[in-house]
């Protein structure tokens, strides 16, 4: 039995890990590093994301860890370095997160060119402005886009739906 500990409680697309008999898999929603360095001794194995640090400390309290698997993009909460000294394999799932950063990219930007939050705020005052706020259209308009990663490439493709972009 292969034994994980898992720091955070959405287990989309963990379905096959998490009915498979051969691992067991444990919840605890962002441990402080006092209860984490407690719980991890007999974990062969970690799944984490960006709040959960994975410290010199961390990695010598668990007596078995093998593996630590970043959820998403990047491995900066990990000592890398320390992790490779003792043998323990980091790995990270790039591209996982791209199209929620996308999708948020594209719904900040709808929300900016229609003034979404100063109307919002002017709402929950007890005002109703609505000549005030009415924003404009993207169709017509330049999109700029600072890189072309995996996140950018999306926004581009999306963005094209708003004729003239």
């Amino acid at each position: 039995m292969i034994k994980l500990l898992m720091t955070y409680s959405s287990s989309e697309g963990l379905e096959k890990l998490l009915s498979h008999p051969e691992f067991k898999v444990d919840v605890h929603p962002k441990p402080s590093p006092e209860k984490f360095a407690e719980i991890i001794t007999p974990y062969d194995g970690l799944l984490i994301r960006s709040e959960v640090k994975v410290t010199k400390e961390i990695m010598d309290a668990a007596k078995n860890l093998k593996l630590v698997v970043r959820a998403g993009t990047g491995v900066d909460n990990i000592d890398k370095a320390y992790a490779t000294q003792k043998g323990i394999v980091v790995m990270n799932v790039p591209g996982g997160n791209t199209i929620s950063a996308c999708e948020q990219a594209i719904t900040l930007l709808l929300s900016l060119a229609r003034n979404t939050p100063q109307a919002h705020a002017s709402v929950k005052s007890g005002k109703w402005e609505k000549e005030k706020f009415i924003g404009s259209e993207l169709q017509g308009k330049t999109l700029g886009l600072i890189g072309m990663g995996r996140i950018g490439k999306e926004v581009a493709v999306r963005m094209k739906a708003f004729d003239g972009l």
